[in-house]
């Protein structure tokens, strides 16, 4: 697994870079994007529904995620988000935020203000498009996780979860082809995938039984990367990456 320390600035330049071709300009223009830099805990809300920011931000280090409530109290998980993605690009464009974003593992995150991004954008226009596109590939993730929640059994919808997440953190340099962090819980894991936490449990050790997963606290290692496809009905076409990621 990368070790090597990238800053806010580079991680950024690198998720895009998986989905966008950049100039040399470019880079230099997003090397100068001020980001502040903050720690958020465990579980902790960093945006609520009716929030109007001001800014928006990038995941440096663990795992945020967007969900909704029902009346009853009952969490649906709609979206996982990993190190260089950016969940709340819309507030740009919407004044009022319609979804809960929180952590569900201790996070560094970088804060960018509109304003910042929106002068950017100007100087570089290209990036513009860039970013465009980085919403339209979240977009396509969640119309694949439409589609596994819905049609998909639970082994089979857990499986092409963990595919998901290897190749989004191989994208930007957090993986290797057999580890990667995964700290989400088995209540997470089944809120995510609209099964019982019960059913959660029983399906991780059903793959870890066929030798697909094993894990050490928050590491998950996939000792047979063609067999955890298979079983996911994985093709990873809908992530849109610009390179294969997964040689």
């Amino acid at each position: 697994m990368t070790t090597a320390i990238i800053t806010p600035n580079q991680l950024m330049i690198r998720k895009l870079e998986s989905i966008f071709p950049l100039t040399d300009d470019e880079k230099q223009g997003l090397h100068e994007l001020p980001i502040k830099v903050s720690d958020i805990k465990t579980n902790q809300d960093i945006v609520r529904i009716g929030d109007q920011p001001t800014q928006c931000f990038m995941i440096l280090e663990g795992y945020t995620c967007i969900y909704k409530m029902t009346a009853e109290g009952k969490r649906q998980i709609l979206a996982l988000y990993v190190p260089g993605d950016l969940p709340d690009m819309q507030s740009l464009h919407l004044k009022v935020i319609d979804i809960n974003i929180a952590s569900i593992s201790p996070c560094k995150l970088g804060f960018i203000q509109h304003q910042d991004l929106r002068n950017l954008c100007e100087r570089y226009p290209r990036l513009t498009a860039a970013f465009w596109r980085e919403t339209l590939v979240h977009a396509s993730i969640f119309r694949e996780w439409l589609l596994n929640n819905g049609q998909r059994p639970a082994y089979t919808r857990i499986a092409h979860l963990l595919c998901e997440l290897v190749m989004r953190l191989k994208a930007v340099g957090l993986a290797d082809d057999e580890s990667f962090e995964m700290p989400a819980t088995q209540a997470e894991l089944a809120d995510a995938t609209g099964i019982t936490q019960v059913h959660t449990n029983r399906v991780l050790q059903a793959l870890r039984a066929d030798g697909l997963i094993s894990n050490v606290k928050v590491k998950m290692t996939v000792p047979d990367w063609q067999k955890l496809q298979i079983a996911g009905e994985f093709d990873p076409l809908y992530l849109h990456l610009q390179k294969n990621v997964a040689a």
